[in-house]
């Protein structure tokens, strides 16, 4: 289970060191896509097996389905860290994301978001509603 927040910076080859506790659980292979809200995506071998099932399972006649899997799909690279636990995030994956410098690697169960620092601050800055968000959550029995 990935949990925690761990800062790192890309170096100039553009690589980033990806957190040592999250190595240790994503094996020697792994892989890097596009994320919701604008941040990175990172799911061990078997995570992403078990997504990109349900990607295939999607209807191929609905245009929402298609745009959905193109999304994921389209920017997913397979990774293997150097010896020093370095990945290349590509150039595709830093415009997206807006990664320039600074990065946050976020925990979140099975899969790990990786952001820019400034979006990440940006996002937790921003006003959030918890007495709304918490009667949401609700409604979905959390």
């Amino acid at each position: 289970m990935f949990i925690g927040e761990y800062q790192h910076s890309l170096d100039d080859k553009y690589r980033v060191t990806v957190p040592s506790k999250y190595r240790e659980q994503l094996g020697e292979k792994f892989v890097l896509t596009k994320g919701l809200d604008g941040c990175l995506f990172i799911y061990p071998l078997n995570e992403w097996t078990i997504f990109e099932q349900k990607l295939k399972s999607l209807p191929l006649t609905n245009i929402n389905a298609r745009k959905f899997v193109r999304f994921f799909l389209s920017g997913a690279i397979e990774c293997s860290p150097d010896k020093q636990g370095r990945i290349l995030i590509p150039n595709s994956l830093r415009v997206y994301s807006e990664i320039e410098k600074d990065i946050v690697f976020i925990g979140m169960s099975n899969r790990i978001e990786v952001w820019s620092q400034m979006k990440w601050d940006s996002y937790n800055n921003e006003a959030l509603d918890m007495e709304l968000l918490a009667s949401q959550m609700e409604e979905l029995g959390i």
